[in-house]
């Protein structure tokens, strides 16, 4: 079965009411239909619902940044997949690397978040990828190996056929640096044969997506990379001309 494109914006803490309603009429305008393709948004929690009612019966999906690896109980800030789900998230952003680092969570917690966005037919949106001092130190493989393997190791495989991974150079994250094609290239390929150990079929269908200040004029040349399906998107996918010129730009 042959990949289809895949764009995701990733508000981070971004937006209000006022803003957001902009930027997501801006988006169904400009997106009435994709070829091949498909998109969506990942807001703040607190606008999930305005989400909700303006991207219904619409092209643009919607999910939320991040899961509690529970599904309910105290745990005083915290959001379970069900609770996305009764949003109508169909995605969900596990183990952006922000959240490894500022916050503290390990391969097992985002693997644990993996399986807890599964149990609610959440698409789970796995970010992997490595700092500068790893890819200087030429760990970039070893890093991103184990961080698949944290996954696969609990939820098996077959599970990586209902998500998205998304390789994010940390480096490459807001610093207006991004990946060459060919680098960006030779990680997804490896994240490709690192699943094909496991399953050749699953891994030839997975679609694997870039992140790093990715924009709409470096994304057509991103997207033509064999093994590069579309990409997760920060700042630009603020800007709603340049989301949606991302968006056209996965379509295959």
């Amino acid at each position: 079965m042959a990949r289809t494109g895949f764009v995701a914006g990733n508000w981070k803490m971004h937006g209000n009411l006022v803003q957001n309603q902009e930027l997501l009429d801006a988006i169904v305008l400009g997106i009435p239909s994709l070829q091949n393709a498909s998109c969506a948004v990942c807001v703040p929690y607190p606008y999930l619902a305005q989400a909700q009612s303006v991207l219904k019966g619409t092209h643009v999906a919607w999910g939320g940044q991040d899961v509690s690896q529970y599904h309910q109980g105290a745990y005083t800030g915290e959001v379970s997949a069900g609770m996305l789900a009764d949003f109508g998230c169909c995605y969900v952003i596990v183990g952006h690397s922000e959240r490894r680092t500022l916050y503290g969570e390990d391969n097992q917690v985002v693997a644990e978040k993996f399986r807890s966005a599964q149990e609610q037919s959440l698409i789970p949106i796995l970010c992997v990828g490595e700092t500068l001092a790893q890819r200087e130190a030429n760990d970039t493989e070893q890093v991103i190996a184990m961080q698949l393997d944290a996954v696969i190791g609990l939820v098996g495989a077959d599970a990586i056929k209902h998500s998205v991974i998304a390789y994010e150079p940390v480096w490459a994250i807001g610093t207006g640096k991004t990946a060459t094609p060919q680098q960006a290239q030779d990680v997804h390929a490896f994240v490709r044969s690192r699943i094909a150990a496991h399953n050749s079929e699953i891994a030839a269908d997975v679609q694997i997506v870039y992140g790093g200040s990715v924009k709409a004029n470096n994304a057509p040349e991103l997207f033509a990379m064999p093994d590069i399906d579309g990409g997760l998107i920060g700042g630009a996918s603020l800007v709603a001309a340049e989301f949606i010129s991302i968006c056209f730009a996965a379509q295959s």
